[in-house]
Order: structure tokens, then C-alpha cells, then sequence
């Protein structure tokens, strides 16, 4: 009898932000999982909580209970990545525990709205610490310990912003338009090191978030008819880490079912 060996086999995925099931980030590490891979989660509750969509009411540890059911070991850590010391912290952890990571995927985000007459320094600068600083430390602690093994990839995610205007979020999309242009250069760096760098443009994903008049309003925009889930973005985000999509690096992928 063949055995067929699952793309993501023996390897490790770090996913960011994975702190409720309902999100890109669940979503992601069970798309993972089925393809093999094991992982290590990183969450931050007290930010969840704080939010509309509120936390997951079932824990962290249920959900990588959850995940253990596919088959694969699931290790979890909460961090607040304000600290500048928590990405070097969480990667440490990641490798002493799980001896090396394939994966990267940076979904964690910071968001709130803010018009232009409402920003403040304190705002702008919570945006760019947590989306745009703990990201890059994330990724030089990850190229750190990369010893160059087949599978290297980082996988960042972006918003809409390139594609129209977000006035009304203007520090979020600063973070998320650094990602965008980080994007090619990073790559440039890392790709001689068999780490390939893609961002994923998700769309409207209908994770908890839009109150109603705005889930209604991008539901008659979107040539679909419907949202984008959660699922659609982690099946692109899983199939870019495997061996697939090697030659694909520095790209900025728009998964938005035909809208913006």
C-alpha cells in the first residue's frame, strides 16, 4: 500500500493572533494541521475581550485541544506584543519546544478605527508597534533560527488599502501599508536562504467584526454575494507554505473574491 504523504509533514507553523476560532488565525492552523503541519500559537486574549466580537468563550486551551484532534502537537503561549522583548520571547519558546520553526504567519493585528481629527500620537504609535514592529522582530528572530532546511516561508497579511481608500482607519492602514512595501525587500533578503515571503490580502472576512448596516453595505458590493470567510484566506495562507509554491516569493496576493 502507497502511503501519501501530506504536503506540511514534519514541519512547524508559527501563526500569530490565533487567540479565537473564529478568526483568519484558527482558521489558518486547521488548514495547516490537515496538511500535516504541527504548531505552536501564539494568542493575546485581553485584546479580544476588549473588542465587539469578545474572546473565545471556550479558551485557548480548547481550541488547541480542537486541533490536537487532527492529529498533530499544538503548543500555545499569550503574549503582548507592545513588549518589544515578546516576538524574540515567542520564538525562543517556539524552538525550545518544538526544535525549530518552518513557518511563519503573521496574522496578528492591531485595529481600531480613527479618522484623521481623532488620531493621536498614543494611537498611531499602538498600530505601528504591535502590526509593523513585532512583525519585523518577528521575522529577524525566525530568520535567526532558520537553518536553511527546505519549507522556509513567511507569510504576512495586509488589508484592503491598496486597492481604496480607508479613511476612516488611518493609523491601522499605515501598519498594514508598511507590511505591503515590506513585503518585495524582505523577500530580496531572505529568499537566497530558501525563505520565500509572501503577504495575503484576505478582503472583507466575515470574522465578528462589521456591525450590521456595514455587513450589509460589502455584501451587496461583493460580486460573490457573500463575504469572504475565514477559511478562504487560510487555504491560500497554507498553500503558499508548501513546497507548491516555492517559486512564488515578494508577492502581495489579493484573496478578495473579485471586490476590493
Amino acid at each position: 500500500m502507497t502511503t501519501v504523504q501530506l504536503p506540511l509533514a514534519g514541519r512547524v507553523a508559527l501563526i500569530t493572533g490565533c487567540s479565537r476560532r473564529g478568526g483568519i488565525g484558527f482558521a489558518t492552523a486547521k488548514r495547516m494541521a490537515e496538511l500535516g503541519a504541527n504548531l505552536f500559537l501564539h494568542s493575546f486574549t485581553p485584546y479580544d475581550a476588549s473588542q465587539p466580537w469578545g474572546a473565545d468563550p471556550d479558551g485557548i486551551p480548547s481550541m488547541a485541544e480542537e486541533l490536537r484532534t487532527l492529529g498533530r502537537r499544538v503548543e500555545t503561549l499569550e503574549a503582548d506584543f507592545l513588549d518589544p522583548e515578546a516576538p524574540m520571547h515567542v520564538m525562543r519558546a517556539a524552538v525550545q519546544s518544538m526544535g525549530h520553526v518552518d513557518i511563519l504567519v503573521l496574522n496578528h493585528a492591531y485595529s481600531t478605527n480613527g479618522w484623521l481629527e481623532e488620531l493621536t500620537a498614543e494611537h498611531i504609535d499602538m498600530h505601528l508597534l504591535i502590526n509593523v514592529r513585532a512583525s519585523l522582530l518577528l521575522t529577524k528572530a525566525y530568520a535567526i533560527q532558520h537553518d536553511g532546511r527546505p519549507g522556509g516561508r513567511v507569510i504576512l497579511l495586509t488589508s484592503g488599502q491598496h486597492l481604496g481608500p480607508m479613511p476612516g482607519e488611518l493609523a491601522y492602514i499605515a501598519s498594514k501599508g508598511a507590511l505591503h512595501q515590506l513585503t518585495q525587500s524582505l523577500s530580496a533578503h531572505l529568499v537566497r536562504r530558501g525563505i520565500t515571503v509572501n503577504t495575503v490580502n484576505p478582503g472583507a472576512t466575515d470574522s465578528g467584526w462589521a456591525p450590521p448596516e456595514l455587513y450589509q453595505e460589502v455584501l451587496k458590493a461583493n460580486p460573490q454575494g457573500r463575504w469572504g470567510q475565514p477559511e478562504d484566506a487560510a487555504r491560500l495562507i497554507a498553500w503558499l507554505a508548501t513546497d507548491e509554491a516555492q517559486w512564488i516569493t515578494g508577492q502581495v496576493i489579493n484573496s478578495t473574491g473579485g471586490g476590493d
